[in-house]
């Protein structure tokens, strides 16, 4: 079984990627979606890190409010973390046992390089798109402010970094048409591989 991660910044269209990727049958698995289970799992212990602070609505965690106090503090982001990334990591762990008799198992990680789990994979596919693009997404998505959208973006770590430590790499600029085929050629080698 390869195991591989599918890794961009913020807003750089990893889950359309990751769409194509399922709509060649392949299994893939979103970190974040996994997070953001987490986020209701670990309700209490997240409340009771953060009761000085309002996360909360409508007696659920906000995510918006929750994150617009981490992006700006990295001494709450880093306590977010260690909360939730070592439930994480055991998740992803259950997912490669559970499913090892599979060809390939994707996963889409946007912080693997920032939590260094790069060794819990085979090979890395990263998705990179212009500063300016994602930033305009992310705007726009997230009906997040100018500043907001800026501090998540900050948070990770810059993109050229990230593509020396990948296997693959895919510039997300251009039309969807051409990032369908750039996948499509990645997953052409992947197969070669096996």
């Amino acid at each position: 079984m390869l195991k591989i991660a599918i890794v961009g910044n913020i807003a750089s269209g990893k889950s359309t990627v990751e769409n194509f990727i399922k709509s060649k049958g392949y299994l893939v698995f979103d970190a974040d979606k996994l997070s953001h289970e987490l986020l209701i799992t670990l309700k209490s212990e997240i409340i009771t890190a953060f009761k000085n602070y309002d996360i909360l609505e409508n007696n659920d965690i906000s995510r918006k409010k929750l994150g617009n106090l981490v992006f700006a503090n990295p001494k709450h982001k880093k306590n977010l973390e260690n909360i939730i990334y070592p439930k994480l990591k055991s998740k992803l762990e259950n997912i490669f046992e559970e499913n090892k008799n599979q060809k390939f198992i994707f996963i889409s990680i946007p912080l693997l390089f920032e939590v260094g789990w790069e060794n819990l994979f085979d090979k890395i596919i990263f998705v990179k798109t212009d500063d300016k693009i994602r930033l305009k997404r992310l705007m726009v998505r997230n009906s997040l402010s100018k500043k907001e959208a800026l501090l998540r973006i900050n948070s990770q770590k810059p993109q050229d970094e990230k593509i020396a430590k990948s296997d693959f790499i895919i510039c997300n600029n251009d039309d969807i048409l051409t990032l369908q085929n750039k996948t499509d050629e990645i997953i052409i080698l992947l197969e070669a591989m096996e």
